[in-house]
């Protein structure tokens, strides 16, 4: 293993180049401020709303007993935020993590789409999650690819308030997207992504990392929001939950993300996808 080292923070006004050097050493950088307070405040708003009408531990993802236990039995989870708070949408068209995504996927991909935002609420006495690489939701290609395996997700924790080690924080093993193995590891390996409200921990889908264990008597407020190259198949299955009509006045980029554009491969070989108002995306493009 590397030896252990504190993830790096920057500035959301840092250039993004600095940024991207941290990201592709540790696997991960936290940009402070990264979303602005007053969009992170309606989000965490409506997210509180929504979660009192959540059981913790209600999630699915996966089956059995280890599916039950990665979401957390004191935790609670829940998608379609853009149907809670147009903050959502704001935070689709943030500019920073926009030109992060652009740098990562864009030379894999010819757009790429949101793969899940998803707020993830872990309660009081709640054990850590196993930790574990967001490309594994797409095994049958990481498997066979790696350590060559290119970037197809991009992350974001952001914190709604502050969170801390003893409440939770996602636990990383920096470097771990660069080992020649699909090795795992134990917690001991791991360093705390600690946030402030806005503040974002964005991270490879190769980097192992998982939720942190809550020892406090009070709940870690975060939400994730993660893209993946546009001709994979997302976790959330956005074009169900919003109908054009929805989504008329939003931006062309976040029609895209929320999956009303087709998938157009640009200059890479490769046919469209998800086939709908191609013309349209494609003079965007353009």
């Amino acid at each position: 293993m590397d030896e252990l080292r504190s993830l790096a923070r920057v500035a959301a006004t840092a250039p993004v180049e600095e940024m991207l050097t941290h990201l592709h050493a540790d696997g991960g950088v936290i940009v402070e401020k990264m979303f602005p307070l007053p969009v992170i405040e309606a989000m965490h708003k409506a997210a509180i709303e929504r979660a009192r009408e959540i059981v913790p531990g209600s999630a699915t993802q996966g089956m059995g007993e280890a599916g039950a236990a990665f979401v957390g039995a004191n935790t609670i989870r829940f998608s379609s935020l853009g149907l809670l708070s147009p903050a959502f949408f704001e935070m689709l068209d943030n500019d920073v993590f926009a030109a992060l995504a652009d740098a990562v996927l864009l030379p894999h991909c010819g757009s790429y789409w949101v793969n899940t935002g998803q707020v993830m609420f872990i309660g009081p006495g709640e054990k850590a999650q196993a930790l574990h690489r967001d490309a594994d939701n797409w095994w049958e290609f990481i498997s066979r690819t790696w350590p060559d395996t290119p970037e197809v997700t991009l992350s974001a924790m952001i914190g709604l308030g502050d969170v801390t080690e003893e409440l939770g924080a996602t636990r990383v093993v920096p470097g771990s997207h660069r080992r020649s193995e699909l090795e795992l590891y134990s917690d001991e390996d791991s360093v705390p992504a600690e946030l402030g409200p806005g503040d974002a921990f964005v991270y490879s889908g190769n980097v192992l990392h998982g939720g942190g264990a809550n020892r406090t008597d009070r709940w870690r407020h975060a939400m994730h929001l993660s893209f993946v190259a546009g001709w994979l198949t997302p976790e959330e299955a956005s074009p169900l939950d919003y109908r054009a009509e929805d989504l008329a006045q939003q931006s062309e980029r976040v029609q895209l993300l929320l999956g009303h554009r087709s998938y157009t491969p640009g200059e890479r070989r490769g046919g469209g996808l998800w086939l709908k108002d191609v013309k349209a995306i494609e003079d965007w493009q353009d």
